[in-house]
């Protein structure tokens, strides 16, 4: 497969351009003369629910980490609109989608228990009586009667 008709995620997975989606849309903000009349930002749409590019396992990774960019069809949308030039946000774009994606794919380690040492502990609990004496002793003086 040749970098045109693919592209690669990650050394496991790589994803069929024609499943990604572009559209040229006009940017917002300011630009002078140029800004109403080009259509330079550029949406990236993916269908994360019906691609058979990804396993099931991967499906439910990319969901639970992308939720809030997920559509309720279960499509990715990205966009850019950093550069003046169409073809340059449609590279960075696709730039975007492929870190996004591959950083949603990262599974965390699991958290390994581990015990407090036993120094640690007495360490502690001789500070919280070394404090507790310190505090005691500036309480009121009490006259002996």
């Amino acid at each position: 497969m040749s970098e045109d008709t693919v592209l690669q995620i990650n050394d496991a997975l790589w994803i069929p351009r024609a499943e990604l989606g572009y559209k040229a849309t006009r940017s917002g903000g300011p630009g002078g003369q140029h800004v109403n009349t080009s259509s330079s930002r550029v949406e990236l749409t993916w269908n994360v629910q019906g691609s058979p590019s990804i396993t099931d396992e991967q499906r439910a990774l990319i969901q639970e980490k992308l939720a809030n960019r997920i559509s309720g069809e279960g499509v990715l949308l990205i966009a850019a609109s950093d550069e003046r030039s169409q073809h340059q946000n449609k590279e960075l774009v696709t730039d975007r989608f492929a870190e996004l994606i591959r950083r949603a794919l990262i599974v965390p380690k699991a958290r390994k228990k581990t015990r407090m040492p036993r120094a640690a502990k007495e360490a502690r609990l001789k500070d919280k009586k070394q404090r507790s004496a310190t505090k005691r002793s500036r309480g009121a003086i009490r006259a002996d009667e």
